[in-house]
């Protein structure tokens, strides 16, 4: 008997909690919804990388908790290593703007206090699972000041490595615009739009849109609609 493919409809789901009583009781929540099924899980920091690769989910639930910045590098670690692109991270310290800004420049996507109720936790996992950025209302504040404060100004131009063309795509990039709107705005193919975003990545060391989106804003970019 041939395995069955997994159903393209179902957002997969790791989880990774230390505390055994909160990760039973997010798992519960989890199970509970439509559309997700919890394909992993562990309290264990040395399993996460092992178990992401072998269970190749489509959000990682990972804790934030973990001491020092050891939780920001795991999420860097599954981003660089694991090629995970769907982090929604927990914690119980949501004023923390410290932890937050690591946790997204490490590639995180969502941030959701571990306090939230279900039908929060079950909707942020859905918003990162479908690509989009999110926060939970205790910390949504603190990420809208984060996205809109810009770098102080330097002396020298903060991103001497782009070209024109590509300032223009970062600018875009950091104002919120997908490939399709950026290819309208500057009458581009998306194709080329593509090529160019993954140009400005590179050029600037980042990963994904949620770091280029912070890294842009804070170079100045994307504060005017």
């Amino acid at each position: 008997m041939t395995k069955s493919a997994p159903d393209q409809n179902i957002l997969r789901v790791a989880l990774v909690e230390r505390h055994p009583l909160l990760r039973a009781g997010i798992r519960s929540a989890l199970d509970s919804a439509g559309g997700i099924e919890v394909v992993a899980e562990t309290g264990e920091f040395d399993h996460v990388v092992p178990l992401v690769l072998s269970a190749a989910p489509d959000v990682v639930l990972m804790d934030l908790d973990l001491p020092g910045s050891a939780s920001v590098e795991m999420c860097r670690t599954l981003v660089r290593d694991a090629g995970v692109r769907g982090i929604l991270g927990m914690t119980g310290h949501g004023d923390d703007e410290r932890l937050l800004r690591a946790a997204l420049m490490a590639g995180v996507r969502g941030y959701v206090s571990k306090s939230a109720g279900a039908a929060e936790m079950i909707g942020a996992v859905h918003m990162v699972g479908n690509g989009f950025m999110v926060a939970s209302d205790s910390a949504a504040r603190l990420v809208t000041g984060l996205l809109r404060a810009p770098r102080r100004a330097a002396e020298h131009d903060p991103l001497p490595m782009l070209t024109r063309r590509e300032r223009e795509i970062l600018d875009l990039v950091a104002r919120g615009y997908d490939n399709r709107r950026i290819a309208r705005a500057l009458t581009l193919a998306e194709k080329t739009v593509r090529n160019h975003v993954s140009a400005v990545f590179a050029k600037i060391g980042v990963n994904c849109r949620a770091q280029a989106v912070v890294y842009g804003r804070e170079a100045g970019m994307g504060l005017t609609a």
